[in-house]
């Protein structure tokens, strides 16, 4: 077994995390996922959510192959899928596509139509948190987008940290990027991008719960707009 392979337990995880967001705090994203690459190995993975390929960009870059996790909610607009697809079939990664227990229908029958309308964080945590849960059980570390510009609740994102809730390593290897850093390296490297992003939907999750945004204005507002809401559950 190589030392990326070993089994490690909780406590060694969570010293190794928090380690590691000292170390790297000033390290770029390249060496914070050339690091997650030499340290877990195939117990590492990307989540994406297709609002663009920057993070699997980077991540395939320090482990050719890596596997990248999307979550397919049944709820996203075609041009995130499009994103999705086009991300697995032209970029040096393994993409994996994890779906809820029940379909949209199915969750319609045995809990109303709209869920998403009427109780926004059971839908988020029945289409989203609970498939990421039981996809990320085989990984001892994951990957994420979070900037700490993005919004307040995200300002003191660890490049590397402890993820308590699902005993996992969490790195976030752009952390310390602004969206200027984002767009330099997707000029620079022609990365691949959602179209909705050119089209007034600066932050892109599910198209029920989604909505364009005026110029000037925070770019996850538009994100469960009107709602007392601002994280799907997957980050806090």
């Amino acid at each position: 077994m190589t030392t990326a392979q070993k089994e490690r337990t909780t406590d060694e995880l969570k010293e190794l995390a928090e380690q590691a967001g000292r170390d790297l705090e000033d390290a770029t994203p390249l060496e914070i996922l050339k690091w997650a690459a030499d340290t877990f190995g195939p117990r590492f993975c990307v989540t994406s959510s297709m609002e663009d390929a920057v993070v699997a960009h980077l991540a395939s870059r320090a482990m050719p192959g890596v596997d990248v996790v999307f979550l397919n909610t049944g709820y996203h607009f075609p041009e995130t899928l499009g994103t999705a697809d086009a991300v697995g079939a032209v970029m040096d990664v393994s993409l994996i596509t994890l779906t809820p227990v029940q379909t949209v229908a199915e969750q319609d029958a045995e809990y109303g139509p709209k869920l998403h309308d009427r109780d926004p964080d059971k839908c988020c945590a029945l289409r989203k948190v609970k498939p990421l849960e039981q996809g990320l059980t085989s990984y001892q570390a994951w990957a994420t987008g979070l900037r700490r510009d993005e919004s307040p609740t995200r300002a003191n994102t660890p490049v590397v940290g402890w993820d308590a809730k699902r005993q996992k390593v969490k790195i976030s290897p752009i952390a310390r990027w602004t969206q200027d850093d984002v767009e330099a390296y997707i000029a620079e490297h022609g990365v691949l991008t959602n179209p909705l992003l050119m089209d007034g939907y600066p932050s892109i999750g599910c198209a029920p719960c989604t909505f364009r945004v005026a110029e000037g204005e925070d770019a996850r507002s538009g994100r469960w707009a009107g709602r007392n809401k601002t994280e799907c559950g997957l980050h806090g």
